[in-house]
């Protein structure tokens, strides 16, 4: 498959297992107010972080194809389970591509931490990733790095419902884990947990600080749209088109409590998976 040539516009292609992704998007669609976006929400096989690597690797491999097939000139990972089991075999099929993957902040969270205490909320298939064992050797060799597999967590996010009882369930159970091994910093492994981070933030005591790497990740979109300007306040010429495996309405909800931006929705099936 030709990836499209950049443009004066760019058409950016994000996907995640699911919804989390949606919090990437919207710090892209900050930075590149006039971007095409398009996101694939595999919510028909989520959670990743319960699936093993070669599946993961499929699924990615099949939706990367389609947002290639849509005119993608960049593709986010938006996801880092799936960055930590297929960006690599993403990369290898698409050498000429710009790619971008999500990895947990632990780089900022080792220099912010105080006490040198840091926890890492993450799922259990981003800990025990060979990605996320070099980047935590690279980066955290001289504090105290605590790991919550939070398991569940991104499939109850999954339904829509943030504020749910089983939600916030979920979030007071993996937090008081960290809680009770006294870490000042935690950083947020999963991009499904920004939408509970204000859940997280009230367990964990307003003195703890939270790493989220959304922010972090649109602006490595940004320089690989190099020539491509961002230009805020600019209007935005069409909407964002999303895609889901799972339920539509769910997406619809999600997007339209989290969105501040114009998008269009539908289903989508593949027969990857």
């Amino acid at each position: 498959m030709t990836i499209p040539a950049p443009s004066s516009v760019p058409r950016i292609g994000v996907f995640d297992s699911g919804l989390g992704g949606l919090s990437v998007l919207r710090a892209i669609r900050q930075r590149l107010p006039e971007a095409q976006l398009l996101y694939v929400a595999d919510s028909g096989h989520a959670p990743y972080g319960e699936r093993s690597d070669d599946y993961i690797c499929a699924r990615s491999l099949a939706i990367a194809e389609f947002l290639y097939g849509q005119g993608a000139q960049l593709l986010v990972i938006a996801c880092n389970t799936a960055t930590a089991a297929a960006a690599t075999a993403v990369r290898s099929r698409y050498p000429e591509g710009r790619i971008v993957g999500v990895e947990p902040g632990l780089k900022p969270a080792a220099a912010l931490t105080r006490n040198g205490r840091v926890g890492v909320m993450a799922t259990s298939g981003t800990l025990r990733s060979e990605r996320f064992r070099l980047l935590a050797q690279a980066h955290t060799t001289h504090i105290d790095l605590r790991l919550q597999a939070c398991t569940g967590l991104a499939a109850a996010i999954e339904s829509g419902e943030v504020d749910a009882p089983a939600v916030r369930e979920r979030v007071a159970t993996h937090c008081a884990a960290l809680r009770e091994q006294d870490v000042d910093t935690v950083v947020l492994g999963c991009t499904h947990y920004p939408f509970v981070a204000h859940h997280i933030q009230a367990e964990m005591g307003p003195d703890v600080r939270l790493i989220d790497t959304s922010d972090a990740v649109a602006r490595r979109t940004v320089a690989l749209a190099s020539g491509l300007p961002a230009m805020p306040g600019s209007a935005v010429t069409q909407p964002a088109r999303l895609w889901t495996t799972g339920d539509l309405g769910t997406l619809q909800d999600f997007a339209q409590r989290w969105l501040d931006f114009p998008c269009t929705l539908a289903p989508w099936t593949t027969p990857a998976g």
